[in-house]
């Protein structure tokens, strides 16, 4: 639908700096590399400062603070508050309290960005113009009790200009001077912002846009592993959607989540804990019961004209899907109730009675992907 609002309800101050810093971006600082050149020097202070205020999104505001899926010590919740500010994407109350009612409200008319209201609305144009009223931040009342989030709220502003703009000068005076100082305000601070923001933005409507949905249909979110590539494993949408509170966006070993491997590294350091994990009965649970529904929803489709082989191998696949579905209810029921027993028996509890276990559970596994890799030509949900 088009999105059109008048000019009465224009976030100026929004809309001019975000102006600003793509204008500056694709003006200014090309014109500055062209004509004075950059170092090597100034290219890795661009990515480090890249990767600190990118991951202080991922990992701090959206998978921290946002859906609480793992706990940080101090320096590290410091770190990406910090960090997170010289993004300007706004302090980490405001941030979180969107980001919440997205998920609780997603693709409806409460979602600050739903897609639904066309692509442009959904990447940046929520944050050009004024919401009316502005909704209240009362779903982030347990981020309130927390000191340096409510710090980084109460000196929101002075943090990102510091941070953002501030340092990078003051680390490029260090290694070259006043020159060195304003290619690092430009690069590292200018550039910098456009990169990590339009990063963010687009999780909100290419990974809304393009893309599978493996794990579910109910909502517009997708799987896309180019934008993981682009967004330190922020592009494994769906995978989200549906298990908001995991710590790991790219679940399987192989999908690039760098923001995952963080965690996990932190973890290991000693400075995160209690990381949330969805089991995989659960995710693969999730798997069978969509592969299920698009296989039926297909069949059902007579305006598809499907060819007889085609119709064949979605028949096939129905069946196989059903038989395990029904062989992984089996599976969880029987293991669940020698849990029970070995419980009160903790002595039977044997390697092998482990490793058994464990490779029921993989069967299943490697049998549910042989079946889905035969839906490859059944349409996807739209």
């Amino acid at each position: 639908m088009p999105f059109k609002l008048p000019a009465a309800k224009i976030n100026w101050t929004n809309s001019i700096f975000l102006s600003g810093i793509a204008l500056a971006s694709l003006t200014v600082v090309p014109y500055h590399i062209w004509s004075q050149g950059i170092d090597l020097f100034q290219i890795v202070l661009f990515f480090c400062f890249f990767i600190a205020t990118g991951l202080s999104i991922t990992l701090g505001y959206h998978r921290l603070f946002a859906h609480k899926a793992f706990k940080a010590k101090w320096p590290v919740r410091l770190a990406t508050l910090l960090f997170g500010a010289a993004t300007f994407e706004n302090c980490v109350l405001a941030w979180t309290s969107d980001h919440r009612r997205h998920h609780k409200h997603v693709d409806h008319e409460e979602d600050p960005y739903d897609i639904s209201k066309g692509f442009w609305y959904a990447h940046i144009g929520w944050i050009l113009f004024k919401k009316a009223p502005e909704p209240p931040w009362d779903n982030v009342l347990d981020l309130k009790k927390d000191k340096l989030v409510m710090f980084q709220s109460n000196y929101y502003l002075p943090i990102a200009l510091i941070v953002s703009f501030g340092l990078p000068a003051a680390i490029g005076w260090l290694w070259a001077g006043a020159s060195g100082a304003l290619t690092a305000f430009l690069v590292s601070g200018v550039l910098r912002i456009l990169a990590v923001q339009q990063m963010t933005f687009f999780i909100n409507s290419l990974c809304h846009t393009l893309g599978n949905r493996p794990y579910s249909s109910n909502c517009s979110a997708r799987d896309s592993w180019f934008m993981a590539f682009f967004t330190f494993g922020e592009g494994y949408h769906n995978y989200h959607h549906e298990f908001q509170h995991d710590y790991r966006n790219g679940v399987k070993w192989w999908q690039w989540d760098p923001t995952k491997w963080t965690i996990w590294t932190l973890e290991k350091l000693g400075m995160a804990s209690d990381l949330r994990r969805v089991s995989d009965e659960k995710i693969i649970a999730a798997q069978l019961n969509e592969a299920r529904r698009r296989v039926k929803n297909a069949l059902a489709n007579t305006a598809l004209n499907l060819s007889d082989k085609r119709e064949e191998m979605m028949r096939a696949a129905e069946v196989r899907l059903d038989e395990l579905a029904e062989r992984w209810g089996e599976l969880k029921d029987h293991y669940s109730s020698r849990a029970e027993e070995l419980r009160s028996s903790a002595a039977e509890l044997t390697e092998e009675k482990i490793e058994a276990a464990r490779e029921a559970f993989d069967e299943i596994r490697r049998e549910v992907r042989a079946t889905l890799s035969l839906l490859d030509e059944i349409p996807a949900a739209a």
